[in-house]
């Protein structure tokens, strides 16, 4: 093991300064010890919003070009959270500096670039892996275990939603996530997460069906100042056309059951809400974000009577509570923020060379990230050619 670890985030945008926080609390969480957590950069072409970030979160300085920190000799692990179109160069140029790299989803803009990140990761000598972050989230890591342990039983249909709102105005600024080809957009934002735990939790999809991408404001007034995440800034009179989805949806057939899928970014009033049902043989469960801290649990016992769901509240007996808070204690709460430190730790250590066996899941491989975009290409597929399936 390394005495010590450099950390450096590239983008010091809302996922970025995620990622950074992440990194900062990683060391508190869980045993055994980690080396020493050094960190060292936060990285942004905007160099006020890099220095920003930098003091708040502790980094020993901000750079503002990606190759500064390939060529830093005291960096030796790298977030990638900025624009999809621009992470294949960037990555790729990491690993060949030897960085190990924890990019975020979805792994690209396109297919190609993805599948060639892919094969860098395989010839790479360090460490490459996509931050799915949901499959950190206790409640969902929970139902995952009462799927494959057997209480629930084999999936039979999942219905899921991720609805947000940070392009419900018309007024929200043209930016990057407005870029792009069919399926850029909200269905590759936060469609790739909805997508991501459907499978993590019913098996695998094995064919996409009535694809519909839908754009509801086509265009959007430039910026007259930086923008950051969702941000709204002063705009121009100037438009742009948006370029991409603001609302997709789609039917998928797993190894075992069905599901239905929605996602939006133009959904008024659910600024980030992720939430889905899954039915099993045995009884069902659902899973909220607007309430983390707790699933809704169905299990059949046979009379009917009084059959329904119930409130579980979630704590030390379930999925990464354990030692992943400071106070870990039943009810206490927790939400995303503490997702995104878990999968820094679970990354800190594989890259720190701890055994499987004792270490939490590992992060998701860059194959896997492929996967995803070959699922998300199969919604885009369906949608172009009128709800057609597409069989994977």
């Amino acid at each position: 093991m390394a005495e010590s670890l450099g950390v450096a985030v590239i983008g010091a945008g809302m996922a970025g300064k995620a990622h950074a926080a992440a990194y900062r609390a990683a060391s508190t969480l869980y045993s055994p010890v980690l080396p020493q957590i050094r960190l060292v950069s936060i990285g942004d072409v905007n160099a006020e919003f890099g220095s920003l970030a930098a003091r708040r979160f502790g980094y020993e300085r901000n750079d503002t070009s990606w190759q500064a920190i390939a060529e830093a000799d005291d960096i030796d692990v790298v977030s990638v959270v900025i624009a999809n179109s621009l992470h294949r160069e960037v990555v790729e140029g990491l690993l060949s500096a030897g960085k190990h790299v924890l990019c975020e989803k979805p792994l690209s803009d396109s297919l190609e670039d993805a599948r060639s990140m892919a094969e860098a990761a395989r010839n790479a000598s360090s460490i490459a892996r996509i931050g799915f972050t949901f499959r950190r989230t206790p409640g969902i890591a929970y139902i995952r275990e009462l799927i494959q342990n057997g209480t629930l039983g084999n999936v039979l249909h999942f219905s899921g939603r991720y609805w947000t709102d940070y392009g419900f105005s018309p007024e929200a600024p043209m930016s990057w996530r407005y870029k792009g080809g069919p399926g850029s957009g909200a269905l590759a934002d936060v469609g790739s997460h909805l997508t991501y735990v459907s499978e993590f939790l019913c098996g695998d999809i094995t064919s996409i069906s009535g694809g519909r991408l839908t754009t509801a404001i086509d265009k959007r007034p430039l910026p007259l100042s930086a923008v950051m995440g969702h941000d709204h800034v002063a705009v121009s009179d100037t438009f742009e056309v948006v370029e991409n989805d603001d609302y997709a949806a789609f039917n998928a057939e797993f190894v075992n059951g069905a599901g239905s899928f929605e996602v939006s970014r133009v959904a008024a009033g659910h600024a980030n809400s992720l939430q889905f049902e899954v039915f099993c043989e045995k009884g069902a469960a659902k899973f909220d974000q607007r309430r983390p801290s707790e699933i809704q649990l169905f299990l059949n016992d046979g009379s009917g009577n009084e059959n329904g769901y119930r409130q579980v509240i979630l704590g030390p007996g379930h999925p990464y509570i354990s030692g992943g808070l400071a106070m870990d204690a039943p009810e206490v709460g927790f939400g995303q923020n503490d997702a995104f430190g878990y999968q820094a730790r679970a990354f800190l250590e594989e890259v720190s060379g701890l055994s499987e066996s004792t270490s939490l899941p590992r992060c998701a491989t860059f194959d896997d990230g492929v996967r995803n975009m070959e699922l998300l290409s199969a919604v885009t597929e369906s949608a172009l050619d009128n709800g057609k399936k597409i069989t994977l």
